[in-house]
């Protein structure tokens, strides 16, 4: 009778030898392969009642979601969550601005109204169209645009916007047009751009031929995470204060479908009583927990009523709670302890932070994770916020007059030329980029940086009625990514063919092989993690996937 094999150690082992293991730290043994790549299905759910296509929410910080964050998670199938630096109204507009639109395209058009004059905005070169409303703002119906080519044509270049404006009925769309029926729209009229509207003649937005055609070019987008209303779905954040409530009823009326209590540490009787307020007062709402690290923290919030729990502390790229407060707990470990327990009431488990590569995204999930939320994976990107900073103290990075755009100008502050810094990309069409030493990079702050803290994101730290601010996250920068609507669909192949390699087809088959103890794991040295990424090379060619 041949003996058993004992390989490995299954998770129930590993994680209860006293041990604070991260994702690094750990590997898991492969399994048996019985179906293709194709075969696998990351669909999960965000929280009791939000599903979603797949496992991937981007993080309500100030330098990772915004709108354009946000419809571009929901168009590949994932979900964004805004961030709260920001007051009640404005966080409510990003709510609307995803709610209102079926393409993840954002732009910055001008808007006057007809009794201005357009002495300098031409000027610049990314500013093709002026269009007219009648309050000069977005939020009023479009009367007409004027293109640069007309302006340009001009002797009194004072003349009303009013006076020269055309006024053509075949350049607005509703709002809710996809990709395909705007594009058919663009080819129909041969025009180069169309104007997103609401019924009432409101404009979202405005789409131009060039970013249709930037958007196609990435693998082809499904139906995207979408309400029962049929619009995109969005979330958003809010911390534990009485002034929260406030926030939380403009985000509700804006539309928002889930609410994350954002907090360092959850485990409190702030969010408790929030908990409880919220799903009182709106008990269809789904709300979301944490951060916990513990069992006992996340059996406290389940009581309390939460729809989901969001794991980490400390384990962000740009987070240092546990250099600067000594708490925390190593990111594989904390995701395996929580999801042991909320299991058993039903409750999704996001897995927030950590995440550097597709393989601890396959870790996340496999250890009992339902989606991750990823912060410094997606800054830097397209789709992220940010701004331009100084390269070099007292120098101002701005870009050069050229063909390509690919020179990085620095100059002193009274606009001499110190240096020049060529940008290895053949295009830069974004004026919130910082360069450095040839790279395109964007700005990446924690929220626990006293930058960040500065505009509200204390509370999250429980700091803001100190007298003096603490730092658990620093600020920094990030290489750029590209878009999201790339970065994400191949990341998702790649965590595709992880599952692959464990036998398992699907979120549900993981966590089951996991705890029935099929799935085996062992501990990595350092020397065992040196020989499992590239080593022994001179150089190699990086990429974001």
């Amino acid at each position: 009778m041949a003996a058993e094999f004992e390989d490995g150690s299954p998770a129930e082992k590993l994680f209860n030898q006293g041990y604070s293991y991260t994702y690094d730290d750990v590997i898991f043994l492969p399994h048996y392969i019985d179906f293709p790549t194709d075969a696998v299905n990351l669909s999960t759910k965000l929280s009791r009642n939000i599903p979603l296509s797949i496992p991937c929410v981007s993080s309500p910080m100030d330098t990772v979601t915004e709108s354009y964050m946000a419809a571009a998670m929901a168009a590949v199938g994932g979900i964004g969550i805004i961030h709260s630096n920001a007051t009640p109204s404005e966080q409510a507009d990003m709510i609307r601005s995803v709610k209102s639109r079926r393409v993840p395209i954002l732009s910055s058009p001008v808007f006057k109204t007809p009794d201005s004059r357009i002495v300098n905005e031409f000027e610049g070169d990314d500013v093709p169209f002026v269009f007219v409303t009648q309050s000069g703002n977005e939020k009023s119906k479009l009367l007409g645009y004027v293109a640069k080519s007309d302006w340009l044509g001009l002797k009194d270049t004072e003349i009303k916007l009013g006076e020269i404006m055309r006024t053509d009925a075949n350049v607005s769309v509703p709002c809710h047009y996809d990709l395909v029926q705007i594009n058919g729209k663009l080819k129909e009229e041969g025009r180069d751009f169309v104007v997103l509207e609401k019924e009432g003649g409101e404009v979202v937005d405005v789409v131009t031929k060039e970013e249709v055609e930037r958007v196609k070019g990435y693998p082809k987008l499904g139906k995207g995470t979408v309400g029962s209303d049929g619009r995109w779905m969005v979330g958003a954040a809010i911390g534990t204060r009485g002034s929260d409530k406030e926030r939380l009823e403009h985000l509700v009326k804006a539309g928002v479908d889930v609410i994350v209590l954002d907090s360092s540490q959850g485990n409190s009787i702030y969010q408790i009583e929030m908990i409880k307020y919220v799903k009182q007062t709106y008990p269809e709402l789904d709300v979301i927990g944490g951060n916990v690290v513990t069992m006992s923290q996340a059996q406290n919030l389940i009581k309390a009523g939460v729809d989901g729990l969001r794991v980490g502390m400390g384990s962000g790229s740009i987070c240092t709670t546990q250099e600067v407060c000594a708490v925390g707990r190593g990111q594989a470990t904390a995701v395996y302890k929580v999801s042991s327990i909320a299991s058993q009431s039903g409750i999704p488990v996001i897995a927030d932070g950590g995440i550097s590569f597709s393989g601890h995204i396959v870790k996340a999930l496999v250890l009992g994770a339902s989606t991750v939320m990823m912060g410094s994976f997606l800054a830097g990107s397209t789709e992220a916020p940010g701004a331009y900073e100084l390269n070099e103290p007292g120098f101002i990075p701005c870009l050069l007059t050229c063909p390509l755009k690919e020179i990085v100008c620095l100059r002193d502050s009274d606009g001499i030329q110190i240096k020049e810094l060529r940008c290895s990309f053949s295009s830069v069409n974004s004026n919130n980029l910082l360069y450095q030493k040839g790279l395109r990079v964007k700005k990446y702050r924690g929220m626990g940086s006293l930058e960040a803290m500065t505009k509200g994101s204390d509370q999250r730290y429980l700091g803001d009625t100190a007298k003096l601010k603490i730092a658990q996250g620093v600020v920094g920068a990030v290489a750029d990514k590209g878009s999201v609507l790339k970065h994400i669909p191949y990341t998702m192949q790649a965590v595709k063919q992880g599952f692959q390699d464990l036998g398992a087809s699907s979120l549900r088959s993981a966590h089951d092989l996991l705890r029935s103890k099929t799935l085996r794991l062992e501990v990595r040295t350092a020397a065992a993690q040196v020989e499992g990424g590239v080593h022994g090379l001179a150089s190699h060619e990086k990429k974001a996937f």
